[in-house]
């Protein structure tokens, strides 16, 4: 069967050697050279006996630190992604998929950012957990990594566990902790030291290797991502207080006030200098989190059986039964996609220069997504500045500025697309199919002629006509026009997967 995905090489040399990768070259574990010998079963007693003592300004994302992982990370770490709830926030994104099957940055999914963050930190075994609107999420991830993971040494795997009703618990997950809760009996019978937990629907490009090296060397039986934030940023957030080993001793939910002011942190102990300490005197939670095995089932079955968050509950709660709970540094990129401004901002971050907030040019850590053998994009006579255009697209004579254009996108002639972003299409329509549409006065898919969409995400599969506008001319910032194919959030106009927009309408 042909490789879905291209891996990138991660060499061990000695526990004092920087890490070396090759983009084109299948890892290590990938490559079925034998059996691997694993401690059994591995202790966290054995482990803490050959850590090293805690070194507080190496835990953090520093380019500076090395890892050397014994066990490596494809033999002792289970991943678990976090599918997320309904996605409300982001609806209607999310009318027809799951949060993490939203598309993104033209080829992607969000679901690929954090599999590929395992799959370039050599965390092999990874579980994708979801409930609603799951059938393209499953879909993709099959046809993006199943066809190969299952074969390498018959260890590597990414697979969806859908929520699911049983006799000793009739209920859906009721939230993340739940969620791993329900399926201890399987992530249990892993011979694994820990539990990496992810969220589905963050953009960031991130090495677990350290983040999993300073759990082990901290001796924590959790270790939290922190994110370091000023004081404007800090009240959206759950912000965290440590000592000066940096383990957290106190939480508090989007503090405001003097509340706030309480909960300011000397950065410098998790490694930032004093200049950017000063400008970021607060950590915040990324809910990314490292669990020791144990830890973990101590605290979902015996500690709290009824939490249902890690965030709120777990967490807070490990920390006040004496258990060591550390926060490590992640001093990069990192969004929360749970909002359309959110995406939206995120989206168009891509296409910023010289540098975009997020880059997916990165040859020692590429993200991954379902090859789809797709012909490169056509382009006839068009004006396109400071946009990010994606495979297998057919644009002609039109103006597109700042703006992501998705695969198979089809814009037609005349046409003014700003600052938006066209998720594309699933498929092509045939010279038939477009012969049948002109002849019942039907609209193909893609953008008509001489449309103009300014600040907009159209979703796929989206039918604009002839002479649409859709500009928020009224500057609406909330409509919900579902009737009609459209919501305005936060004065962005998005339109519905499936929709169809008449000719000559303006939005």
């Amino acid at each position: 069967m042909a490789m879905a995905v291209t891996m990138a090489t991660s060499t061990f040399v000695s526990c004092n050697t920087n890490r070396t990768r090759s983009p084109a070259i299948s890892p290590s574990f990938l490559t079925g050279a034998g059996p691997i010998s694993i401690p059994s079963p591995i202790s966290f007693d054995q482990r803490s006996r050959r850590c090293a003592p805690l070194v507080v300004q190496a835990v953090s994302d520093s380019q500076k630190s090395q890892t050397c992982l014994d066990p490596d990370a494809s033999r002792s770490v289970l991943g678990i992604i976090l599918g997320g709830g309904a996605g409300t926030r982001l609806y209607p994104l999310t009318k027809k998929r799951a949060k993490p099957a939203v598309p993104l940055g033209g080829n992607y999914r969000l679901i690929d950012i954090p599999v590929s963050n395992c799959l370039n930190s050599n965390v092999s075994k990874i579980y994708v957990l979801t409930q609603f609107n799951s059938a393209s999420l499953n879909r993709h991830l099959s046809c993006a990594y199943s066809s190969n993971m299952g074969g390498y040494k018959d260890e590597g795997f990414v697979e969806v566990l859908a929520a699911q009703q049983s006799p000793e618990n009739p209920n859906w997950f009721q939230g993340t902790a739940d969620a791993v809760r329900q399926y201890l009996w399987l992530f249990e019978e892993h011979n694994i030291m820990e539990f990496l937990v992810l969220a589905g629907d963050h953009l960031y490009r991130m090495d677990y290797e350290k983040f999993i090296q300073a759990h082990r060397e901290s001796h924590a039986d959790i270790t939290v991502a922190a994110l370091p934030v000023d004081e404007k940023r800090a009240t959206a957030f759950g912000l965290m207080k440590i000592d000066d080993e940096g383990r957290i001793i106190e939480f508090s939910e989007k503090p405001k006030g003097d509340t706030l002011k309480a909960m300011k942190v000397d950065t410098t102990i998790l490694g930032l200098n004093e200049e950017r300490a000063k400008e970021m005197p607060y950590i915040a939670s990324m809910g990314i989190y490292v669990f020791s095995k144990h830890a973990m089932l101590q605290l979902l079955r015996d500690k709290f059986p009824d939490a249902n968050d890690f965030g709120s509950e777990v967490i807070p709660g490990a920390t006040n039964v004496g258990m060591r709970v550390q926060a490590y540094l992640f001093d990069g990129y990192w969004e929360d996609i749970g909002t359309i401004e959110a995406f939206y901002n995120a989206n168009l971050g891509i296409t910023k220069k010289p540098f975009p907030d997020f880059s997916f040019y990165d040859r020692s850590a590429p993200i991954y997504t379902q090859p789809r053998y797709l012909p490169p994009s056509k382009i006839k006579s068009a004006d396109i500045t400071e946009s990010v255009i994606g495979e297998g697209c057919i644009i002609k004579n039109c103006r597109i500025h700042h703006s992501v254009v998705g695969l198979r996108s089809c814009v037609s002639e005349g046409a003014v697309i700003e600052d938006s972003l066209l998720m594309g299409a699933d498929y092509y329509e045939t010279d038939n199919d477009k012969k049948y549409l002109a002849s019942v006065g039907g609209i193909p898919i893609g953008i008509g002629r001489n449309a103009h969409i300014k600040r907009a995400i159209i979703d796929k599969n989206a039918r604009i006509g002839d002479d649409v506008k859709i500009i928020n001319k009224d500057g609406v910032q909330e409509a919900a026009r579902e009737t009609d194919g459209y919501f305005i959030k936060s004065g962005i106009v998005t339109i519905i997967k499936d929709a169809v927009i008449p000719n000559g309408w303006v939005i």
